[in-house]
């Protein structure tokens, strides 16, 4: 008999706790919508932390790393779903681990996820940052491989912004590709290729003649006038 009354109270005491739990869980999500529509990024974070604590899923751990990705938290993005490539990795996975990797420095270990992405879109706006990578990791036939790919599928209405001035300014992916070409073309031999790599850099202003980069980069590799001598 009181092992019955045992299991009745158990019973009750577990159906008070999933019930406190589904309407944690209601608030939350009422919560997070509430924050979503006002633009509280947050409060989002907030909701959703909360809600993978009461009710996990790796879709919403998914979405939080992308919510901390676009509020520029990096860490925490890469903290809330980790940094190891699975083979279930969804596309917001992968964009997350790809972009808050390189962001932080950590260009090796993005190459996976970008080349991942890259597999699945055929998209030459991944395909300039994987050739991006391997030229600053001084890979220059990989740079150039996916160069290559970038400028056979690349569209007119696909740009890449640059930040190096106080405004930061768009030109076309195509232009940017050409001007990374250049770079690639250059680190090969430095001593012979300069003219090759100006060439490049030309059919990049060609497109774009404010692209400061380029302007930058044919002003640094074109040959300087000499000093007129003055006559005494």
């Amino acid at each position: 008999m009181k092992n019955l009354l045992y299991l009745i109270i158990f019973c009750f005491s577990f159906s008070g706790v999933a019930q406190n739990n589904d309407a944690l869980v209601n608030h939350y999500e009422a919560f997070y919508k509430q924050m979503k529509a006002q633009g509280d990024i947050q409060g989002v974070i907030n909701a959703l932390t909360h809600l993978n604590v009461l009710k996990p899923s790796q879709a919403r751990k998914d979405t939080l790393a992308y919510v901390y990705l676009n509020d520029g938290k990096y860490t925490q993005a890469l903290n809330t779903i980790g940094i190891d490539y699975k083979a279930t990795d969804s596309d917001i996975a992968l964009e997350v681990k790809a972009i808050a990797l390189k962001s932080l420095g950590e260009l090796e270990l993005s190459l996976p996820f970008y080349k991942a992405i890259y597999e699945k879109s055929q998209n030459a706006q991944v395909a300039y940052e994987i050739a991006e990578i391997n030229l600053n990791l001084n890979n220059l036939t990989e740079a150039k491989n996916y160069i290559d790919l970038g400028l056979a599928q690349v569209k007119d209405t696909q740009g890449k912004s640059f930040y190096e001035t106080q405004q930061p300014y768009t030109v076309p992916l195509k232009a940017a590709l050409y001007y990374l070409d250049a770079l690639v073309k250059f680190n090969e031999n430095k001593d012979t290729n300069k003219a090759a790599a100006i060439a490049l850099l030309d059919k990049a202003l060609a497109l774009e003649p404010q692209f400061n980069m380029a302007l930058i980069a044919k002003n640094a590799l074109s040959p300087q006038p000499k000093p007129t001598e003055t006559k005494n």
